[in-house]
């Protein structure tokens, strides 16, 4: 792809990508009724149809992903080979962490243990230890190995003909090297799916940040939940990521990323030693362990022979959700990640993310469930009537309650302005065909479409129609993702091919200039 593209291509790539987004937002806010509907019917027909595609997809890519790493192919490095990494581990860690699924942990850390719990998976009795131990499990299931496989093969197949072969940073940079005309003209379809996509999976989560938000502020300050007040919010929060993302990667959203790493540990830390430590801690090692044996059953399981939804209600709604989100993450991640070998970017955004989640759910739904079954105090009952609520109905059972409130409704402020500047610099670059710096009008339109996306889904139907959407508009991007497989692993045979060519040549003239070299002349005796 030919960089700087034509204008009229930008143009088009933008008004195509902008104008389906804008229609949806119309009809959410215009006939939000009419939306939930459709999305309803679409809905069923996915989970019943085609969920099992999910499952297969997802863990190919965590299967691929760990043969990259640990393979002969993980030392090729993402840019030129005496090339050092732009930022530093931590700010790395700190920015794809708080990209990729800041919110949702903060959102779903004691929320999801507890739903867990009380309406356990088929075939296990609802409120027993055994629904506990399936709990903790399962989150771990959601929020490990298998989302950031997602994000890590996407961004590295960005990363890798962006920075070893000097193409622009889009998906479509990946799916026209492979061998197929076809394939080449339908790359700006491919980027306007990964735009559509990011869009509504960066909505879904900036709506469940703003429920959370309105759960933290009313725990504290005791304002209204309710929807004039979650529309307040995102139209806040709205302004203060633009204001970030428009200051630039380097100050905004390097700053408040590290800023809200620190901020999490934090408010993990004080939970950890104001609630039951041991238990927590137990509660590491045993789901740590269970994770292990059961993760090829839970990673494949469908209920062919029940009527149930909880697969499709939670394992897929997740997959599609992390599916949705991997053109923006994967986009963001690779955009920091120059420098790294393929195997130092496998562990820093699979396995070291995913101990970071496995830390995470076992500190708070660890405590939850501890305070739920051996405390009887019941924080199932506010995770089932309004999930956003589930955590701080855990903190007004740990000492410095009012405290931890606080810092919890900032962290998910902090974590939304985050997401959402990085999603707005992600949608920029995708429809201006890569451009790495685009204007400020770009990144002010997306930010308004995305906080509008997230407005329009809160009125059709709160965290239902946001799950909806997600898992809809997730489905085509899906095949774009096998082809963005395909790309990358023929283009690191074919670099570490010519790398093994090349060094061959290197022994064969040095062999030669051994032997082309005169014998040294014998020295005079003393």
């Amino acid at each position: 792809m030919a960089w700087p593209p034509a204008p009229e291509a930008v143009a088009m790539q933008l008004i195509l990508s902008a104008g389906v987004i804008g229609a949806v937002v119309l009809w959410g806010l215009l006939m939000p009724q009419s939306l939930a509907a459709v999305f309803d019917v679409a809905l069923a027909f996915i989970t019943r149809n085609v969920g099992w595609l999910y499952l297969w997809v997802v863990l190919g890519l965590v299967v691929f992903a760990l043969l990259l790493a640990f393979s002969r192919y993980g030392n090729l490095k993402l840019g030129a080979e005496d090339e050092d990494p732009e930022f530093s581990s931590a700010a790395w860690f700190a920015m794809l962490f708080a990209a990729g699924m800041g919110i949702g942990l903060v959102f779903w850390g004691v929320a999801e243990p507890l739903s867990h719990y009380a309406d356990p998976p088929p075939g296990i009795a609802p409120a027993t230890p055994e629904a506990a131990n399936a709990a903790m499990r399962y989150s771990f299931f959601h929020w490990g190995l298998h989302p950031w496989a997602v994000y890590s093969v996407v961004a590295l197949a960005i990363a890798f003909f962006q920075f070893r072969r000097g193409r622009s940073g889009l998906v479509s940079s990946a799916t026209e090297s492979l061998p197929w005309p076809a394939l080449r003209r339908l790359g700006p379809l491919f980027d306007t799916l990964a735009i559509i996509a990011t869009a509504f999976g960066v909505a879904a989560s900036l709506g469940i940040g703003a429920l959370q938000i309105n759960s933290g502020l009313a725990s504290v300050f005791g304002i209204a939940v309710g929807t004039p007040a979650q529309l307040a919010i995102i139209a806040t929060t709205t302004a203060l990521f633009l204001t970030s993302t428009i200051s630039g990667l380097d100050r905004g959203i390097k700053w408040l990323s590290s800023a809200n790493l620190l901020l999490a540990a934090a408010l993990a830390v004080a939970v950890l030693l104001l609630g039951p430590t041991i238990a927590i801690v137990n509660t590491f090692t045993n789901t740590l362990g269970g994770y292990l044996s059961e993760l090829v059953r839970m990673s494949l399981r469908t209920t062919p022979f029940r009527d149930s939804g909880w697969v499709g209600g939670w394992t897929i709604f997740y997959w599609a959700w992390w599916i949705s989100w991997s053109p923006f993450v994967g986009l963001f991640i690779a955009r920091v990640s120059r420098g790294r070998t393929i195997r130092e970017f496998v562990i820093g955004t699979v396995l070291a993310p995913t101990t970071a989640a496995f830390v995470w759910f076992s500190v708070f739904g660890g405590a939850a469930l501890h305070v739920e079954i051996l405390q009887g105090i019941d924080l199932a009952s506010a995770a089932r009537a309004d999930p956003s609520t589930a955590m701080f109905a855990l903190f007004d059972a740990l000492p410095g309650g009012t405290l931890l409130a606080v810092v919890a409704t900032l962290l998910v402020l902090v974590f939304f302005v985050t997401s959402g500047d990085s999603a707005v610099l992600v949608l920029g670059m995708m429809s201006t065909r890569g451009n790495p710096n685009p204007a400020a009008r770009v990144k002010l339109l997306w930010g308004l479409l995305v906080a509008g996306v997230a407005a329009a889904l809160l009125l059709s139907g709160g965290l239902k129609a946001v799950q909806t959407a997600t898992i809809v508009f997730a489905l085509p991007f899906t095949a774009v993702i096998g082809l963005l497989v395909l790309a990358l692993w023929r283009g690191v045979r074919e670099d570490w091919q010519a790398s093994q060519r090349e060094e061959r040549r290197l022994r064969r003239r040095l062999r030669e200039l051994a032997r082309e070299e005169p014998p040294a002349a014998p020295r005079d005796a003393p």
